[in-house]
């Protein structure tokens, strides 16, 4: 039997991220078997944001995020139903 977690590789592009006095954790991992990375946002009160599109570097997925924050602003971002969303 095989229970074994599936191993992560962590982006070093992944870490906190600050504007308007919001606060999230941008995570970049991809399973170590895989190459596409995964984006997933986290906010401080444990709320989740996962693109649906994986991507080909987690270099690609960070600038995504920076692309989205910058057209959407981080508040929309986070809360789809105060702001339209584009990703």
């Amino acid at each position: 039997m095989d229970d074994e977690e599936p191993e992560l590789v962590v982006s070093r592009l992944s870490k906190e991220f600050t504007r308007d006095g919001i606060t999230v954790s941008v995570e970049i991992y991809r399973l170590a078997e895989q190459s596409e990375w995964t984006l997933e946002v986290v906010t401080e009160d444990k709320d989740s944001i996962i693109w649906d599109d994986p991507f080909e570097t987690d270099q690609a997925a960070f600038d995504e995020f920076l692309r989205a924050v910058e057209e959407e602003g981080l508040a929309s971002l986070i809360d789809p139903e105060g702001g339209e969303t584009l990703h």
